[in-house]
């Protein structure tokens, strides 16, 4: 018999800020369940998705509708953002959303708005690849630069940050390869003649970034503080054959690292059974499940069982990975605490575990080992519902 997990509340520890306008048309819905591009997918192949086809249906029980992409539109369009957003987070028992705002940063709602929207405890994480842009197009100097990248990441938690975010994977891959400064300081020059020129910067120049991530994780483990990484599938823009997390394991092997907690993102679809073998032996690497749950959902029982085939429950942690609309945060965790559910319960059916440390490894999962890696402090306003 599956658990029941509602009670339990979520620590979303990764997410993404709204967008400003919500979707209008069922052209601009539809591409919120897709990873692609392209306008086709979303057009004429999403509404075929087991994804979809699942949020359709949970979504109109959700707001009282038709299953259909107009009832539903009109239904949440007829709700103020704030009050859609507040509505679904608790209807989903979300308690605290930690959001990456370097993802479509023009578009979205900057950090105070966004905790006046959301009506939980919201927390910022720092992108680093977007930081490094913006320094390139200010300084003159590739010495500017380092100074700038280095004086940033100082007292990250002074700042108000509780992780930072690499996607160098979208960028360049995971391959890490050793890198000196030297080797840094001669691709400034061709870097600055393109943020000049073009007045913007898409970094994706590997000796670049395989000087400052591996910088930004050393810096961070002095700290004790945790990065996120971009792993296995998303945006149709990356190499997935480069986005193995086992690439990044001289992170996770030299001292000089070991004290940044290094979470891997997305389950590492399609590599979940790497990353399940990473946490199990790395003291400072965890598994995300987010993205993966929701958008595999014909998968989602698998793609756990393939993480905590070998993963402790003590290093897996649930995020949503949602962005733009508030439905993907509602969705995510539905999805996510029932996938969870499903799974722990076929452990206590098979006699691998009991109901007691089923339940104890759903809450590690759901919010305290979120709680535990980025130093949410529960006496800040954290209110949890248990």
């Amino acid at each position: 018999m599956p658990l029941d997990l509602d009670t339990i509340p979520i620590l979303d520890h990764h997410c993404h800020s709204l967008y400003r306008a919500q979707p209008q048309t069922t052209d601009e819905w539809r591409k919120f369940f897709t990873e692609s591009y392209y306008p086709e997918i979303a057009r004429d192949h999403v509404p075929y998705t087991i994804f979809y086809q699942w949020a359709q249906r949970a979504l109109a029980h959700f707001y009282g509708c038709a299953a259909n992409d107009d009832a539903i539109l009109e239904k949440r369009n007829a709700y103020g953002l704030a009050e859609l957003t507040q509505k679904i987070n608790a209807d989903a028992n979300i308690q605290a959303w930690l959001v990456d705002y370097g993802y479509s940063t023009t578009h979205t709602f900057g950090h105070d708005e966004l905790k006046n929207i959301a009506g939980v405890r919201v927390e910022k994480v720092l992108r680093l690849e977007v930081m490094l842009e913006q320094f390139i197009v200010q300084a003159n100097a590739f010495d500017a630069v380092h100074d700038l990248f280095d004086n940033a990441l100082h007292d990250l938690r002074g700042k108000g940050y509780v992780s930072l975010k690499s996607i160098m994977a979208y960028r360049t891959g995971l391959q890490i390869q050793p890198t000196t400064h030297a080797q840094a300081r001669a691709e400034f020059a061709a870097l600055k003649e393109r943020a000049t020129r073009d007045g913007k910067l898409r970094l994706a120049n590997q000796t670049f970034l395989n000087y400052f991530i591996p910088r930004a994780v050393e810096i961070a483990a002095r700290q004790e503080f945790p990065i996120q990484f971009h792993t296995g599938f998303g945006d149709p823009d990356l190499d997935l054959a480069q986005v193995n997390p086992a690439f990044l394991r001289p992170l996770f092997e030299e001292e000089k690292y070991r004290g940044a907690k290094i979470v891997l993102l997305h389950a590492a679809y399609p590599y979940a059974r790497t990353l399940g073998y990473l946490a199990a032996v790395y003291p400072n690497v965890y598994a995300d499940f987010g993205l993966a749950i929701p958008f595999v959902a014909g998968d989602a029982r698998a793609v756990l069982r393939d993480v905590l085939g070998l993963a402790p429950a003590s290093k897996v942690l649930y995020s949503s990975d949602a962005f733009h609309i508030p439905e993907l945060y509602w969705l995510g965790a539905k999805l996510g605490r029932r996938a969870l559910g499903d799974v722990l319960a076929e452990y206590v059916a098979d006699d691998l575990i009991t109901g007691d440390a089923a339940r104890e490894m759903a809450e590690l999962m759901l919010w305290r080992n979120a709680a535990r890696v980025y130093g949410v402090n529960l006496a800040r306003g954290f209110a949890l519902q248990t």
